[in-house]
């Protein structure tokens, strides 16, 4: 093994141990492979991921490039035109084979019969290898099964073997380091999708024992849909899961652009909160959301009536209190969470948002932290007895159209 190698390989280690940027580290990989005598003019890695809006990254470099390429992302194989593509391409080819391997000397009159081909050909390259390094199943996660990298040269005779030779040799741990890298984006990533933002980063930083919670004041969200029983009788099964994601779309848009950490998904419902220390601030940013999912839900069900779909409204109530935040549950099933009475009490408000017909019901506790300007736009509806509170609590209207809100 030559010295070059050597220091590629702990080149590689090192990367993946830091967790450098995957488009980084691709660029950086073939930068050094080229200083060590492996002509690469362009090069491209893909690998799979979990993540619900695409399914992988693909890094892409050129010799002639300054400097990393941005973090690209590719949609599903099962869709449309990326299906296509994917059954044209020679990965799917070594897939259906078994074959880790496939070169084509294009050069030399090698047939330019698998997708991107034709497209090197014209940058120039007269050599081009597609390569995947597997993973095992106990080795995967998902979808991320392997490795994929093509690697294309312009010297007009190819890659040389020795070239080749080395070049495979190194494709083993540069997969690692990636793999290594793309562990980790999956575990914040599932982190995040699943517990929200701030739970998220909690949880991955270590607060992971059962338990462990804070008490904290924070503003409280709890939204639910309008007729829901209703409307999952009368709709096709087929209609509930893409009414169920338009409505937590236009919900949870609203909450993270003003902030709020999304806790849980409740059915139909969504249980949030507005973290301090600036409570006033919190609540103007509930109220700013509020208004905004008002305007958003009117376009979503401006849409969905034009398709002939069901629409509906959305309950809001807001309040304000003292949880816990934290992990709650068994030894091997935990919830990180808010629980404790203003929880309970925020799920009676919204029953009375119900009963009472009102679009969204604020506490006396929430009015009381908002700035003079909101509170403007907030009127007593009158005194409610809760279900499992013991003191009656009054609530207020949200008046549409005249909430003044300075966040």
């Amino acid at each position: 093994m030559q010295d070059e190698e050597i220091d590629i390989l702990r080149w590689l280690a090192n990367a993946g141990l830091r967790g450098d940027e995957p488009n980084e580290m691709f660029r950086a990989f073939c930068e050094r492979c080229s200083r060590a005598g492996i002509p690469i003019s362009y090069a491209m890695g893909l690998m799979d991921t979990l993540h619900p809006e695409f399914e992988g990254h693909a890094f892409e470099w050129r010799a002639q490039d300054n400097g990393p390429r941005p973090l690209q992302t590719y949609s599903s194989s099962d869709s449309g035109n990326v299906r296509e593509t994917w059954e044209s391409s020679a990965f799917n080819h070594l897939r259906q084979t078994g074959e880790s391997e496939l070169r084509r000397e294009i050069g030399k009159g090698a047939p330019v019969d698998f997708y991107r081909l034709p497209e090197l050909r014209e940058e120039g390259c007269t050599d081009v290898i597609f390569h995947i390094e597997r993973f095992t199943r106990k080795g995967s996660i998902g979808a991320m099964d392997a490795f994929y990298s093509v690697w294309g040269t312009d010297e007009p005779d190819g890659f040389a073997e020795d070239q080749l030779a080395l070049l495979r040799r190194l494709l083993p741990t540069l997969a690692l380091a990636l793999k290594s890298v793309g562990s980790i984006r999956i575990v914040k990533t599932l982190a995040r999708v699943y517990l929200g933002q701030d739970a998220a980063s909690r949880v991955i930083d270590g607060q992971v024992a059962r338990g462990q919670a804070e008490t904290i004041d924070a503003i409280i969200w709890l939204s639910d849909l309008k007729d829901y029983t209703a409307i999952m009788d009368a709709a096709r099964p087929e209609q509930i899961i893409p009414l169920l994601n338009d409505y937590s779309s236009v919900v949870i848009g609203a909450l993270h652009r003003n902030g709020g950490n999304v806790l849980k998904l409740i059915g139909d419902g969504v249980l949030a909160i507005f973290k301090g220390p600036d409570l006033t601030a919190a609540a103007s940013r509930a109220l700013q959301t509020e208004r905004e999912l008002r305007r958003d839900l009117d376009h979503l069900n401006r849409r969905r009536g034009a398709r002939g779909e069901p629409s509906t409204g959305l309950y809001v109530s807001l309040h304000l209190g003292t949880v816990f935040y934290g992990n709650i549950g068994s030894r091997n099933r935990l919830d990180f969470t808010v629980v404790g009475p203003a929880v309970n009490e925020v799920s009676r408000i919204c029953t009375i948002c119900k009963t009472t017909n009102n679009d969204a019901l604020v506490s006396a506790d929430f009015v009381n932290v908002c700035r003079p300007a909101s509170r403007e736009g907030l009127s007593p509806l009158g005194e409610f007895s809760l279900r499992g509170v013991s003191e009656p609590m009054v609530l207020y209207t949200v008046n549409r159209g005249s909430v003044s809100v300075v966040v």
